[in-house]
């Protein structure tokens, strides 16, 4: 597997949250819209079991670890992309066994918030807590979307303790901030 460009090819988790420059980065994904949260595994394993060999037979290969972009923030639903970072970019539509089609995207470039979950998926909701908390006491604005990047594959052998899940959200740009004066 080919290294990403910072922050996605970082070694050691982010146990802190931080502020980083993201390069834009293809994507081959699987793009729903109110897709339902309880099927969630089920979209997951008809994707991440295919994919791989799906872009192989078209010459793209995934270049890091399985993401999922949200464009808003899910309740019941959600609208999301699955899939993974690629070498290229993907220009036709693939249809995996599963049904699910895969179509080309990218990871947005620019000012990201970065921080590091270490465990088991079920406390993804607390570290997302406390890291939008924490983007806020910085002064910083988070904007859609936001992903996570599964830097660990899960199997039955791996201790839930030892995953590792990269999250990430897209900031408002900085500007000069005026204050405000009197109306001419």
């Amino acid at each position: 597997m080919t290294s990403m460009p910072h922050p996605y090819d970082a070694s050691e988790p982010f146990t802190a949250s931080r502020v980083v420059e993201a390069p834009e980065i293809p994507t081959a994904v699987v793009k729903l819209d109110d897709f339902p949260m309880y099927e969630m595994s089920s979209l997951m394993d008809g994707t991440f079991s295919h994919l791989a060999d799906a872009l192989a037979e078209v010459g793209i290969h995934p270049i890091g670890p399985a993401v999922v972009l949200h464009h808003r923030m899910p309740v019941d639903t959600a609208d999301l992309e699955v899939g993974f970072p690629v070498d290229s970019p993907l220009t036709e539509t693939l249809t995996l066994p599963s049904d699910y089609e895969v179509v080309g995207s990218v990871l947005p470039g620019g000012r990201v918030a970065a921080i590091s979950h270490m465990g088991a998926y079920g406390g993804l909701a607390e570290t997302w807590g406390a890291f939008t908390e924490d983007i806020g006491r910085d002064g910083e604005q988070m904007t859609y979307p936001f992903w996570e990047m599964y830097v660990s594959v899960p199997s039955p052998d791996v201790d839930p303790a030892a995953l590792r899940t990269d999250l990430f959200s897209l900031l408002e740009p900085r500007g000069e901030r005026v204050a405000p004066g009197p109306v001419q």
